[in-house]
């Protein structure tokens, strides 16, 4: 298990994470160290626990938007892949109801 040193909002914390995910995690605590000095300068400093928890509640609205933006669009992807299926079923009826005119045809 890796150890890293995050900072947030000018403090150092020690951090353990898998092997290989030192990166991402640094990547992780920039992003809430962002959000944490944000809130800090909206509403000066609260304290690191009541800043910690604003900075991950704006976080979690964040989060939950997205997940209602990617539901959204799966939903529509749904409805568009319905609808292709749909059409595709159509085009196959209509060739099939044209070749059999064709055949009709030829035989006559």
């Amino acid at each position: 298990m890796a150890q890293v040193t995050v900072e947030v909002n000018g403090r150092p914390y020690a951090v353990g994470c898998e092997d290989g995910q030192e990166a991402h995690l640094l990547e992780l605590a920039r992003i809430f160290d962002q959000q944490v000095r944000h809130v800090s300068q909206d509403m000066g400093q609260l304290g690191d626990t009541r800043l910690f928890l604003m900075g991950a509640l704006l976080l979690a609205d964040e989060l939950a938007d997205a997940k209602a933006r990617l539901a959204a669009i799966q939903a529509e992807l749904g409805r568009a892949q319905t609808d292709r299926s749909r059409l595709e079923t159509r085009a196959v009826a209509a060739l099939e109801s044209a070749a059999q005119k064709i055949e009709k045809i030829a035989a006559e």
